[in-house]
């Protein structure tokens, strides 16, 4: 009986495998690892705890991963030029957990973005941030509503002093206002953190904002969006060794215990490919995205922030209203394997959010398997026959995604470095 049942799974990893290698995937919050990086997975590691820091367990046996995560913590830290790096932290949320657990008290206020302004449920009422506080309070907008408006944020802040603000968003376009709020956060005594869990590979690649150098006290984030590593979490930070001491009790023994072992070490393997193709990749990235939404734009969809370029970042937000919202759009592009997610674009009320108007959509993922500006294009036109002609593309799309099978940007070979045409 049992034995069925272990057969049934190794049958939905292996249909999962075969399905996604024929599907466009435009999942902002998703990419892929180099096989390289995958081989790794499962290894000895995959059984071990090492609580503590490298040569400072309370396990023995540790000796090898110790050098990994030593290693990996000084090339981190010289990779975004700061002082201090936690590698412990198992996603992004749990990254983020470890620093609120430390710097929140009950009833302290809070600044974050809206949900519908592109903030992560990890900053909210029902999320980690609202595990410590109720006093959470959004940040003014701009009328676009993808940028914050400085002057009111500042007038806000003023009146609420707030403890904490939390830069960063889930529908990420632009950078954020960091070097506007510095001194106003400096008069107040506010600590400035910045969650970079969806465009940390950009800033490694020097691409779209260094939130340390413009003043922020603290970086959050997740490894597996645009930096393309295994699933994890990281907190790095130039402050000074005493306050530092207590984010790091915040990830041990604060939010994790054992910290996955074998993930750690696929992302020293990640965290390398990143170090010598990132400038390249978050140039790559940025294009196609910019690409990607011109092309949806003059193909008639209601691509946002086109006053603004559309995008800094790997992300495009676009209005389906007119083709029945978000879920629709996304269910029907789905059965056509183009994945992508629905959206709250920043004008909607929250009640929106099982069908919103919007609908996310990322490049990483299929510019890290080669794809360049032409593809983006193809891509535009894929989207517009299933949607507005209302065509099945899904045979199409599984011929076109069939050239892109290989990970680029990697130590893989032959196949060092992407086409950016």
């Amino acid at each position: 009986m049992y034995e069925k049942k272990v057969q049934e799974v190794e049958s939905l990893i292996s249909h999962q495998n075969e399905w996604r290698r024929k599907c466009i995937n435009l999942i902002a919050s998703e990419n892929v690892m180099s096989r390289r990086a995958r081989s790794q997975a499962g290894s000895d590691f995959a059984h071990r705890y090492a609580e503590g820091h490298p040569g400072e367990r309370y396990y023995r046996g540790t000796n090898f991963v110790d050098t990994i995560e030593s290693n990996l913590k000084g090339d981190l830290k010289m990779l975004f030029e700061c002082n201090h790096c936690e590698v412990r932290p198992i996603s992004g949320t749990n990254a983020n957990e470890a620093v609120f657990s430390r710097l929140i008290n009950y009833n302290d206020v809070v600044m974050v973005n809206s949900t519908p302004g592109g903030g992560h449920i990890s900053h909210h009422r029902q999320g980690s941030v609202g595990k410590f506080t109720k006093n959470i309070i959004d940040f003014p907008l701009t009328k676009d509503g993808y940028h914050i408006d400085v002057e009111k944020t500042k007038d806000l802040i003023h009146r609420v002093k707030p403890k904490l603000i939390v830069l960063g968003k889930s529908l990420f376009l632009f950078p954020e206002p960091i070097a506007d709020l510095v001194e106003i956060c400096r008069e107040n005594n506010i600590i400035m953190l910045y969650d970079a869990a969806h465009v940390l590979g950009l800033i490694a690649g020097k691409k779209f904002q260094d939130p340390l150098r413009e003043g922020a006290h603290l970086i959050t984030a997740s490894t597996h969006k645009t930096f393309f590593g295994s699933q994890r979490g990281l907190i790095l930070s130039n402050l000074e060794d005493s306050f530092w001491r207590k984010i790091d009790r915040g990830a041990f023994p604060g939010s994790s215990s054992n910290h996955h072992l074998d993930t750690l070490a696929q992302l020293a393997i990640c965290t390398y490919e990143m170090m010598e193709f990132g400038s390249q990749y978050a140039e790559a990235v940025i294009a196609n995205a910019k690409a990607l939404a011109e092309a949806l734009d003059q193909l008639g969809f209601d691509v946002a922030a086109k006053e603004f370029g559309y995008t800094e970042s790997h992300q495009i937000a676009v209005n389906v209203k007119k083709f029945n919202g978000g879920e629709k759009t996304s269910i029907t592009l789905e059965l056509n394997d183009i994945i992508l997610n629905m959206n709250m674009l920043p004008h909607e009320a929250l009640s929106t959010f099982n069908n919103p108007e919007g609908i996310r959509i990322g490049v990483q993922e299929m510019t890290r398997f080669g794809m360049g500006k032409e593809e983006m294009r193809r891509i535009a036109e894929l989207i517009k026959e299933c949607i507005v002609d209302k065509k099945k593309v899904k045979e199409e799309v599984n011929r076109f995604r069939s050239s892109f099978q290989e990970v680029k940007y990697s130590f893989d070979k032959p196949n060092i470095k992407s086409k950016t045409g």
